[in-house]
């Protein structure tokens, strides 16, 4: 079984409490406690476009009709803001997670002016690839 991953609001309440370079580290934690993706998993079809970093993100659906996404990025601040934008929405219904603001979700993160903006261009696209999948899953 997974690490069951940290809520939003917590994940939310220590970078508040952190500054600059505290902030940096909690995002690679973050990106640390993702679930392992397999290799095969990495390809063209999984990948977010837009990104400088390379990021994959692959959902799966349990019997429940929760979502839970595997992803991952080959540099450690990427993958922590994909870890930070899952964080809003995995092991939810697919019907919520396609429902779910998530750019409001993460407003209080202030991303773009804590990191810089090659970084966080790909989250706009992280964020509709995420919830195109999940309104497929749901209507489907």
């Amino acid at each position: 079984m997974p690490n069951a991953p940290r809520s939003l609001d917590d994940i939310r309440e220590e970078y508040e409490f952190l500054d600059g370079d505290e902030r940096y580290r909690l995002l690679i934690e973050l990106g640390r406690d993702l679930d392992p993706m397999p290799d095969a998993l990495k390809t063209d079809a999984t990948r977010v476009r837009g990104c400088s970093a390379s990021v994959w993100v692959y959902p799966t659906r349990a019997d429940d009709g929760t979502l839970h996404f595997l992803a991952d990025s080959n540099a450690a601040i990427t993958k922590g803001i994909v870890a930070l934008v899952l964080s809003a929405v995995q092991d939810r219904p697919a019907r919520e997670v396609a429902d779910t603001d998530i750019a409001a979700a993460l407003e209080p993160f202030d991303l773009k002016n804590q990191l810089s903006s090659n970084r966080t261009q790909g989250v706009p696209n992280m964020i509709a690839l995420i919830r195109e999948t999940a309104a497929r899953y749901a209507d489907g």
